[in-house]
């Protein structure tokens, strides 16, 4: 039996995003499902942020914490976050996010179907995103209801697009995201297929949340973040070709963790001792072109 206050901690990383956020009050306020609590971690914002959330709070129908900290990414306000809530079930809403006004109630609906004996094998339930014309981003799952993990639906069933759910709070309690000193960003997936190694997900082809793309997402340039946080990037890409995933994916990872580890020499020398040596010659070869190509953009 859970201790947990609420059903739902809806969490928002955010910096200097006092502008958007209203996305995310608005959309809470719509929710059909009202057991959940608002936990937003302010990742050193220099706007008004902290003003804008005071006026929700004066005018919210639900819980509303603020938690202030000096800027460290979003992956550490991550960990603040999970340490904090109170929440049985854990869903990140980013602070430009929409989502539909029944998604919170569609994602429990499809968390207690899981037999009660089963659901200790489950950590999470996750949705489709659309964009802003109703269109389903990416691929939609094999079933309706599709009962998988974060590797297999990468690497093996190759769905693509944004996708949105919670994960147990207790789950994550167990795998929070490695921090490195100095770097401001890791993958997601770093934690993600730590996590499926032991649990399954409860995939659903439900629209969810309503996807926008600006122009200062974390996603914008994804090659500059890894060239800034080489640790981070060497640490993800060494548990990707530890998966039980096919070969070329596995190749494929250890191409890139070359090809960002030449941007620190020590990084290269940890990425070379870790290759398959009779795979080095390919992933060397391919790791320095794609390294080389970088550097003429």
């Amino acid at each position: 039996m859970s201790n947990k206050k609420y059903e739902f901690t809806v969490f928002t990383p955010t910096y200097n995003r006092a502008n958007l956020i209203h996305r995310v009050f608005e959309s809470l306020e719509q929710q059909t499902f009202r057991n959940f609590e608002w936990l937003i971690v302010d990742d050193g914002s220099i706007d008004n942020t902290n003003e804008i959330i005071e006026e929700f709070k004066q005018k919210a129908s639900f819980p509303i914490r603020y938690i202030y900290q000096d800027n460290g990414g979003k992956h550490r306000a991550f960990n603040r976050a999970v340490k904090e809530a109170k929440g049985k079930f854990f869903l990140t809403a980013d602070s430009d996010d929409r989502f539909v006004s029944n998604a919170l109630e569609k994602l429990k609906y499809y968390w207690d179907l899981i037999p009660e004996q089963e659901k200790e094998k489950y950590s999470a339930v996750t949705g489709l995103c659309i964009d802003t014309q109703g269109n389903v981003i990416g691929n939609k799952y094999p079933k309706d209801i599709f009962d998988s993990n974060s590797f297999e639906t990468n690497f093996v069933y190759n769905i693509k697009g944004e996708k949105w759910g919670f994960q147990r709070t207790e789950v994550l309690k167990k795998f929070p995201f490695k921090e490195f000193t100095g770097e401001n960003f890791i993958a997601e997936s770093s934690v993600w297929f730590k996590i499926s190694k032991e649990y399954k997900t409860r995939y659903i082809n439900e629209p969810l949340r309503i996807y926008e793309i600006n122009n200062d997402s974390l996603s914008s340039d994804t090659v500059s973040l890894r060239v800034k946080n080489p640790k981070g990037v060497l640490y993800t890409y060494i548990q990707e070709f530890n998966l039980p995933i096919p070969l070329r994916f596995r190749l494929k990872s250890m191409i890139n963790c070359i090809r960002f580890s030449l941007y620190k020499k020590e990084m290269f020398i940890d990425c070379i001792k870790i290759q398959n040596k009779f795979l080095l010659p390919i992933t060397l070869t391919i790791g320095l072109l794609m390294y080389i190509k970088d550097q003429k953009k």
